[in-house]
């Protein structure tokens, strides 16, 4: 279908604020414009916490929120997106505390290191040191470590992916689902949807091409399957939620993981939705099919870690 009518208007104003050209612009000036601010009334949960997870290069930030209802809780580690390189904790912390509250699960929201200064392995294994922390301090956080799910946003939805594979790789902790929104699953951006919206529509081939420059630096550790997911062996993984933008130049490896997850017997629930443009499910209030995705999520956690 066409593009959403409540996208066009977005994109113009998208366009007229600009972002930087990362081909030009220094990591300072991509990290400021990548800041969106948070709305005046956050959504409420029950408690937010700043903690720490003990990391393979010092403390892993982590921001933890719990919903409202007794626990123990299932948990959600949740990875934000931004090409691994821009992105933090506060760049997501609507759409999590959005998925907090309507999935009635935790949330463990990781702070990784951003490359270039910390390119592949380094985001992977921050997030793997912070899956140990919350399985090994179940009972402290009041969640039940039978029911811990990754989930995750663009590049976010690549860690949550590929941390899968490594937790199966290093015998733990079980992970019981993979929520990937619009995940990157490998490098190859030469695909039907890299061709056909790889300008103009907020993510560009251009972009992804500089991303992928910084997080792995080698193209030949591209293939590596956790840095490109798609090319791992997906047997044995926990069950999948993935959701993809009709106009997303990531739309086809999303479709593609759903596609290879289901070959190897994994269960996946796939959407694909229409007229919209990568980044969509954070811009609530401007998207009314980012509402519908964030609603269809929280149900798919809801049924996926339901006790």
């Amino acid at each position: 279908m066409a593009l959403d009518p409540e996208v066009i208007p977005l994109l113009a104003q998208l366009e007229e604020a600009g972002f930087p050209d990362p081909r030009e612009a220094s990591l300072d000036e991509l990290r400021a414009a990548a800041v969106f601010p948070p709305p005046e009334v956050p959504t409420p949960v029950a408690s937010v916490e700043a903690l720490q997870a003990p990391g393979p290069a010092g403390p892993v930030p982590v921001r933890f929120y719990r919903p409202e209802g007794p626990g123990p809780h299932p948990l959600v580690l949740f990875f934000h997106g931004g090409g691994w390189v821009v992105g933090d904790l506060d760049s997501h912390d609507e759409t999590v505390r959005r998925l907090c509250a309507g999935s009635g699960a935790a949330f463990a929201s990781v702070a990784y290191r951003l490359a270039p200064e910390a390119p592949f392995p380094a985001a992977l294994e921050d997030g793997y040191a912070a899956a140990a922390w919350a399985a090994q301090h179940a009972a402290d956080l009041g969640i039940d470590a039978a029911r811990i799910a990754v989930a995750g946003d663009s590049a976010g939805g690549n860690l949550a992916a590929a941390l899968c594979l490594l937790v199966r790789e290093r015998g733990g902790p079980p992970l019981a689902h993979q929520a990937l929104v619009y995940p990157v699953t490998g490098a190859d951006l030469d695909t039907a949807s890299y061709r056909e919206h790889g300008e103009g529509l907020f993510l560009t081939r251009a972009m992804m091409q500089w991303f992928w420059d910084q997080y792995v630096p080698d193209p030949a550790r591209r293939a590596d399957p956790l840095a490109a997911p798609l090319a791992g062996d997906a047997a044995g993984l926990p069950p999948a939620t993935i959701l993809t933008a009709e106009y997303d130049p990531l739309r086809d490896e999303g479709a593609a993981y759903a596609r290879h997850l289901e070959a190897a017997g994994v269960p996946v629930a796939y959407r694909d939705f229409p007229g919209m443009i990568h980044g969509f499910l954070g811009m609530t209030g401007v998207l009314g099919q980012a509402g519908t995705a964030q609603a269809w999520l929280c149900a798919r956690l809801r049924e996926a870690l339901s006790a």
